[in-house]
């Protein structure tokens, strides 16, 4: 297995989401990951999107925030694009991507092939990433 490193980019939902369901579960992480995570939440554009330019800031900024991680956690429970396309270049550019599951359905295959791991749990996906940077 390679190394994950101790930079965590915390992939998921964010657009059409509440504060609780972007927030509070990468806040929970940032709490109990060893080492340092990238949120992007740190720049909340919800409401946003349409506005001119902002498309490209929003992928520029998260594609920049990746490349410079050694691993994403990305926290699926419902269908994201912005999170699939994270994925993949996460993938594309050989940084693993670790899954924990919420969605109580089979993942897509997809989603399956780009990843690491899959867990049903934070702690369980926390604790992989904390034993991996130790």
């Amino acid at each position: 297995m390679q190394s994950l490193g101790k930079k965590v980019y915390l992939c998921g939902p964010i657009n059409g989401c509440t504060d609780e369901e972007a927030k509070d579960w990468r806040d929970y992480c940032a709490k109990k990951l060893d080492g340092i995570c990238f949120d992007p939440m740190v720049r909340d554009y919800r409401g946003r999107e349409l506005e001119p330019g902002i498309a490209s800031e929003i992928v520029e900024n998260d594609k920049s925030d990746i490349l410079q991680c050694d691993s994403l956690l990305v926290y699926y429970e419902k269908p994201s694009v912005g999170t699939s396309m994270e994925v993949l270049f996460a993938y594309d550019n050989g940084i693993p991507a670790i899954v924990v599951d919420k969605s109580g359905k089979p993942l897509s295959p997809w989603l399956v092939y780009h990843s690491s791991a899959v867990f049903s749990s934070l702690d369980a996906a926390v604790s992989f990433l904390n034993e991996r940077t130790a």
